[in-house]
């Protein structure tokens, strides 16, 4: 079929089943004139019709349920980024999202953090623990010293005395990490796993509980920073939020310093967080 093909759906599938092999799912290899498993196969691993299959590849019909999707890509072993492409041609959306939470992050990704010695940068969860820090951020933000139950960045912001002091309007900054982190952890499906956080902020933060209850929500995006750091004084950065490719749980955020003078002040704090640490 012509790469040009207006049956982009057809084409996928026939292509994703054209390169499974038969015989690892239990079926004969005899009498097959093309690679890969028969459209029967296929439908016979999805529990649906072969004629219906049929016509899907074919471009006939309406378009299949989610239901149907899922199954489909069960059967043809799709990944998570195959599934997904299966839903936009099929569907023109990506499938539900379905919170699963990593295990740390990659050497790769700690090494990005390293590469930006005067530029605070960590990443954090979904649910707002930050997982990975550069030297800076440790210098800028103290993650260094913190054990992994003062990582959440909600329990610093409500919780953490210091946290707040640091804040020149520290509402402004509540309101708009309870926004954010509302929006984030329902985009990433993982609306349950905040409720025991949520919960627990809510007992301890009457200020937490009414923000939560304004149901506003806010992309993290891009913006400007400011923090009265207790040694090097206001320290003005703009920041810049990236998710993590193939990790929908994380996200990075980079702190770069605002003018020259914000620059110095990082750089002194990280060439004093140094000469302790020797």
């Amino acid at each position: 079929m012509p790469a040009t093909s207006t049956n982009q759906l057809g084409t996928y599938l026939k292509d994703r089943r054209g390169k499974l092999d038969p015989a690892a799912f239990g079926f004969s290899l005899t009498r097959r004139r093309t690679p890969g498993l028969r459209r029967e196969e296929v439908a016979q691993r999805a529990n649906v019709s072969p004629t219906w299959y049929t016509w899907l590849e074919q471009g006939r019909g309406g378009a299949p349920s989610a239901e149907v999707l899922d199954r489909i890509a069960g059967a043809l072993m799709l990944t998570g980024v195959e599934r997904e492409h299966l839903f936009l041609l099929a569907l023109g959306r990506p499938p539900e999202v379905h919170y699963q939470a990593g295990e740390g992050i990659s050497p790769r990704l700690q090494g990005v953090l390293d590469a930006l010695p005067f530029s605070p940068a960590f990443v954090k969860t979904c649910t707002w623990d930050v997982v990975a820090w550069n030297h800076a951020a440790s210098a800028v933000f103290d993650y260094g010293s913190l054990v992994p139950g003062q990582l959440n960045i909600l329990r610093r912001i409500f919780l953490n005395p210091e946290t707040r002091a640091a804040q020149l309007d520290w509402e402004s900054v509540a309101r708009f990490v309870v926004a954010a982190f509302r929006a984030d952890a329902v985009r990433a499906g993982a609306a349950k796993n905040i409720e025991a956080l949520v919960d627990e902020l809510c007992r301890q933060s009457p200020e937490f509980e009414a923000m939560w209850r304004d149901n506003d929500v806010r992309a993290h995006g891009e913006g400007l920073k400011s923090l009265k750091h207790p040694l090097a004084g206001l320290i003005a950065m703009e920041y810049s939020s990236f998710a993590v490719d193939g990790r929908p749980d994380l996200s990075m955020v980079v702190y770069n310093p605002a003018t020259p003078a914000d620059y110095e002040r990082v750089r002194a704090l990280v060439a004093s967080l140094s000469q302790t640490a020797r």
